[in-house]
């Protein structure tokens, strides 16, 4: 886990995936925060208990940027800031099919799934939630986004573009299908495409914020990872991905300011 930025205020790592943010049932010492304590790291009491310093979240297996309060005042005004929206979050997804139009905002409220509790829904009486979502580049069977939150829940991301139809590729929960909604003349490819994807292809690839104590402007980047390159490489049918070092900077990701 790399510190892409620290302080005495607060810290933003750059989160692998498979590691879950705070303790909860079944993960109560192989956490974010456990390993953030154990480095001796002072962090904010947090809002809610056993979650000290937890600002937002990732899924377990969603990797990239985050950002932890050190002091009950810079995680007092993060929340804030997060609350009005002045907190950019920025994520690349490799999505199955394409975006029928682009930038497309998504507003659908979401709520957790009735008969399936560890899942989320689009549900009439959901919570309000709104996703911007955009084409960086089109490949046959897929399109990488760049996708920025407008509001901040459980699973949204991957929840939201399932519900255009277009579900992220490698996500195990709301996939919907994968490959099977490809062409069968293409089917192969796609197949090719899923075995090569080790989980959701989502990253928190951008991070800009005020910094809640010095006010100074804060943006920071995280590289598409190395465990998901082979799956891009495959879906732009473009072998020199594997070999770029900044892959997303290659395909024109971060130019782009939607």
């Amino acid at each position: 886990m790399n510190f892409v930025y620290e302080d005495e205020h607060l810290a933003v790592l750059d989160k692998p995936a498979g590691l879950v943010v705070h303790p909860g049932p079944g993960h109560w010492n192989d956490t974010l925060v456990n390993v953030l304590v154990g480095r001796g790291t002072e962090l904010s009491s947090g809002s809610t208990e056993g979650r000290p310093g937890i600002v937002h979240r990732l899924d377990r297996d969603t990797s990239g940027l985050l950002v932890v309060a050190k002091s009950d005042l810079a995680h007092r005004r993060l929340a804030g800031a997060i609350e009005r929206r002045a907190v950019k979050r920025v994520y690349a997804a490799l999505v199955w099919g394409h975006l029928r139009k682009s930038p497309v905002d998504i507003e659908a409220p979401i709520a957790r799934h009735p008969k399936e509790r560890k899942r989320m829904t689009v549900a009439e009486g959901g919570r309000h939630a709104t996703t911007h979502a955009a084409r960086v580049a089109r490949f046959a069977h897929a399109d990488l986004l760049r996708v920025r939150l407008g509001t901040g829940r459980t699973h949204q991301i991957r929840v939201h573009l399932a519900h255009i139809g277009c579900p992220i590729v490698g996500d195990r929960e709301y996939t919907f299908g994968g490959s099977r909604r490809v062409t069968p003349s293409a089917r192969r490819e796609a197949e090719r495409l899923e075995t090569l994807a080790p989980r959701q292809l989502l990253h928190a690839a951008a991070l800009s914020f005020t910094h809640p104590v010095t006010g100074v402007t804060l943006a920071l980047t995280s590289e598409w990872p190395d465990d998901l390159r082979p799956a891009l490489a495959e879906a732009a049918g473009d072998a020199n991905l594997l070999a770029q070092r900044n892959p997303l900077q290659y395909l024109g990701f971060f130019a782009s300011d939607d």
